[in-house]
């Protein structure tokens, strides 16, 4: 028997513990086109209804249309419905309020059919909460190491190239697959391209409950465990913060941590001592593209909020000052700065000395300033700067370049920071180091109590696609990084340097090149949009190396040498536990999880020409 599945409302909740989903809705997104008359119809009741308030330099920080877009229809027509929209679209038929939904997202809704035996009861017991192997967050530690150990990992080098596939589960009609899991015993929770998050059995796949959130969940699910309670906490990528009752599903609260109207977050919360640290980067970047857009008044950071209520406790703006008119575009439409340096990627916590660390991005326009492609030391309880070291200076740009009038010129390389900083401990010299990788293709080593250098290694040519795209991996020995150098975004600057993708092993101390492996090149043959390239950031654990590429393929790598273990190719269609067409991918953004003898891969990535997909595949150790 299927049924059809009933999404929650956005702004409101509702989670499933059991197996009694009923009703039905035009529930999610398709890839299909949406009818010409409902596009005009949305266009039309939009503009009449809604377009003054969420105008992109509103003043009252409601979503700008930008955001909007980013969103599912089916969240949108939840909150036109039921949600915080319903007292202004009361004159609103039916029929102009899908359409509205439709137009803003541009995809067409559709209904979802989900079979009974997807769902499974869900209860959570003392022993998944105390279980050794559970993961949290981005890095899997507040240090953002990326490393597991043997006793958490339950993987070896000795049993790798057993594993085998166990079940996939597809994200109904997603193209993109990149929040990271928590794991919490047999269970995992996880987010989805249009705002789900689902509550799995980590070893069937099942659902056991489902929370709806307002936009897409990008970054890594962070959990804490105090007594009785047991509590989730994300950011969509409109800057809504949630903290969710892992037991029941319900939200406990929810916040929007936006900067700006054009705010948003594509990294991961760190939770810490009852704070949660929520990145903060910005929709402009895209917003330029238009060129009669007053470009750009947003400035990247963080936000502070108290992890028992959601109420803000600091923000801290990587550009201190406010954008101001700066001069006159060719096209005569004003030009605003200094803006943009995001934050990406995760903060990472530095318990000891209480800081918290940042890396930042381009400047989107000028003047450029000394805080952008940088690496900031917070401190955690006041938001207070306690440092900044700029890696690039005058990088400026943004997604207009490089012919549209809001191009900033001299136009730079766009050679940001996009991973979370590392804080590792050297063995050998017996202190704490930040280990860092730009887009640049430079790993860098700082001291954490200041930010002065200790080395820097470059491992590729660079560029806005990487060199070190999404992150690394460290186990104090040596530094695990992926180099991109996708060929279609390099950085032009030094034509003596050559695309040189792969995994990279780097002494800790020095870093010295210990190993490199490059993916195998492209090949003849079906593999859509086949691109040699490692985007993505590795996971570690004792003896192995796990990393995906852009061609659909997860590999282990021997630590020692980085000799290929073990490998599978994602890119396939996928019979699924939740009944849904499965398709893998390009593997991008976050790495895989491993947990108690099983690994756990998302497949599907349709940004910068890569190949969509939206399976998340489970793999176990035969015998295990």
């Amino acid at each position: 028997m299927k049924k059809f599945f009933v999404f929650p409302v956005l702004f409101i909740f509702v989670a499933f513990a059991c197996t009694n989903p009923s009703g039905e809705s035009t529930a999610f997104s398709t890839n299909a086109p949406v009818p010409k008359e409902v596009l005009k119809l949305g266009e039309k009741t939009y503009q009449t209804v809604c377009a003054a308030c969420h105008a992109e330099g509103n003043t009252t920080m409601a979503p700008a249309q930008g955001l909007l877009a980013g969103m599912s229809p089916h969240a949108i027509l939840a909150a036109l419905n039921m949600g915080k929209m319903r007292v202004q679209a009361e004159q609103l038929t039916e029929e102009e309020r899908e359409a509205v939904a439709q137009y803003l997202t541009n995809q067409k809704l559709v209904k979802v059919e989900i079979p009974e035996s997807a769902y499974t009861t869900f209860q959570v017991t003392e022993e998944d909460v105390e279980a050794e192997y559970n993961h949290s967050g981005w890095g899997g530690d507040l240090k953002g190491s990326g490393f597991r150990t043997a006793a958490q990992a339950g993987i070896t080098p000795e049993n790798v190239s057993s594993l085998e596939l166990e079940w996939a589960f597809a994200f109904p009609n997603a193209s993109i697959v990149r929040s990271k899991p928590a794991i919490i015993g047999k269970w995992m929770i996880v987010g989805s391209q249009f705002g789900e998050v689902y509550a799995l059995n980590r070893h069937t796949g099942q659902i056991g409950w489902m929370f709806q959130a307002d936009a897409a969940i990008r970054g890594a699910i962070s959990y804490t465990a105090e007594g009785d309670q047991l509590i989730a906490y994300f950011a969509d990528y409109a800057t809504n913060t949630y903290s969710v009752d892992i037991k029941t599903g319900e939200l406990i609260w929810k916040s929007r941590a936006a900067h700006h109207p054009l705010s948003a977050v594509t990294g991961s919360v760190a939770v810490y001592d009852d704070i949660v640290y929520v990145p903060i980067t910005s929709f402009e970047v895209i917003s330029s593209q238009n060129p009669e857009y007053a470009c750009c008044t947003s400035s990247g950071g963080v936000t502070a909020l108290n992890a028992k209520t959601g109420e803000e406790i600091w923000k801290h703006r990587v550009i201190a000052e406010e954008a101001r008119e700066v001069g006159k575009k060719e096209n005569g439409y004003p030009s605003y700065g200094p803006s943009g340096a995001p934050v990406w990627a995760s903060p990472t916590v530095d318990v000891e000395r209480g800081l918290l660390y940042i890396g930042t991005g381009e400047n989107y326009t000028f003047p450029p300033t000394n805080t952008s492609d940088a690496i900031q030391a917070l401190d955690l309880k006041t938001g207070e700067l306690v440092w900044n070291w700029q890696a690039t200076a005058n990088d400026t740009w943004n997604l207009s370049c490089p012919d549209n009038p809001n191009c900033p010129t001299p136009t730079g390389p766009d050679v940001d920071f996009g991973m979370a900083p590392i804080l590792v401990y050297d063995s050998i010299n017996q202190r704490d180091m930040l280990v860092a990788g730009q887009k640049s293709g430079v790993v860098h080593a700082l001291l954490p109590e200041t930010g002065e250098v200790l080395w820097q290694s470059r491992i590729g040519k660079g560029g806005a696609l990487g060199g070190i795209h999404w992150g690394m991996a460290t186990d104090g020995n040596l530094v695990y990084a992926a180099n991109s150098d996708n060929v279609f975004a390099l950085d032009p600057s030094d034509p003596s340097l050559g695309p040189t993708p792969g995994i990279y092993a780097l002494n800790l101390q020095t870093g010295e090149q210990v190993w490199k492996t490059a993916p195998p090149p492209c090949s003849e043959g079906p593999r859509r949009n086949c691109q040699q390239s490692n985007s993505a950031a590795p996971t570690l654990i004792p003896g192995v190396v796990f990393e995906g590429d852009l061609n659909g393929f997860i590999r282990a790598y021997a630590a020692h040498d980085g000799t290929v273990l073990w490998e599978f190719d994602t890119v396939r269609e996928y019979e699924t536990v939740n009944g849904q067409k499965g398709m893998g991918g390009s593997i991008d953004g976050p790495g895989p999880v491993v947990a108690d003898g099983m690994l756990y891969v998302n497949s599907g990535y349709s940004m910068f020409g890569e190949m969509p997909g939206n399976v998340l595949l489970a793999f176990k150790v035969k015998g295990n």
